[in-house]
């Protein structure tokens, strides 16, 4: 099944997004490598949610849904970056970046929402590495970021 279709079954739209107002780029292609810039869990130019984790102006559930955006906003990146997600060969791997408290230590529950779903998208066969970090705080208040490194087929 291609992923085009696999994201029509899963009931996913891509964001169209560009880097026309950004100092930075969406992501960058090396050859087969493609490094993508980090993204929030933005719908629509909004931030969708905000708060820190540990604290509470955002729980988990709420976190775990930011965590799907950001993957969700990233494949929109990807895709024009690279014209076809069914040019990736894998996921390598993805940083997660969780806005907390000191004393919160779920931050793996929050990104293993982004990691299901990457695995619900290109199939748990070839699992991508991954972290997750805690933070004081994130860009426009946003509770996660998630930055990915992809392999590109041929």
């Amino acid at each position: 099944m291609s992923i085009e279709a696999r994201l029509q079954e899963l009931n996913i739209t891509l964001p169209e997004l560009n880097d026309d107002a950004m100092s930075y780029a969406l992501g960058v292609v090396s050859e087969k490598t493609v490094i993508l810039s980090g993204q929030t869990p933005r719908v629509n130019g909004e931030q969708r949610y905000t708060g820190i984790l540990g604290t509470p102006s955002i729980n988990i559930e709420e976190a775990q849904d930011a965590a799907r955006i950001c993957i969700i906003n990233l494949l929109g990146a990807l895709k024009v970056l690279v014209g076809d997600l069914n040019q990736v060969e894998r996921i390598v791997k993805i940083n997660g970046y969780v806005a907390s408290t000191n004393n919160f230590t779920e931050h793996s529950k929050v990104i293993n929402a982004a990691s299901m779903l990457l695995n619900d998208i290109f199939g748990e066969v070839r699992k991508h590495a991954r972290v997750a970090i805690g933070l004081a705080s994130l860009p426009g208040g946003a509770p996660v970021e998630i930055e990915m490194i992809v392999e590109l087929k041929g």
